[in-house]
């Protein structure tokens, strides 16, 4: 998995971008089929916006914006948002992937 880490009108520290590195490899634990994250972290009037793009296979990219006075809680809560679009991404996958087609041929053959 990919990690970019960029920010706008701040500069980027190695401890902001290690601890956004760990937590975007916790999204990991939630899908195996991710394979880039873009972390973009803009200094606002009030505070912080980070925003997270998540590039899955198979999908469009998922984002997930979040804006706080804190840095370290924008990019907890944005994590968050993040992860719990990629468990229902794949909880969707799970519950189509065995239905039956209403055409199915297996009950005309009985």
């Amino acid at each position: 998995m990919q990690f970019n880490i960029s920010g706008r009108h701040i500069n980027l520290t190695a401890a902001i971008g290690d601890y956004a590195r760990r937590k975007a490899a916790r999204l990991l634990r939630y899908f195996d089929r991710i394979q880039q994250v873009d972390i973009l972290i803009d200094r606002a009037k009030n505070g912080y916006h980070v925003e997270i793009i998540t590039g899955v296979e198979h999908h469009e990219p998922f984002v997930a914006t979040m804006s706080d006075h804190d840095l370290y809680a924008c990019i907890d809560l944005g994590i968050d948002k993040a992860a719990r679009q990629i468990s229902e991404h794949k909880s969707r996958l799970r519950n189509n992937k065995h239905h039956t087609h209403s055409g199915s041929r297996a009950y005309e053959a009985a």
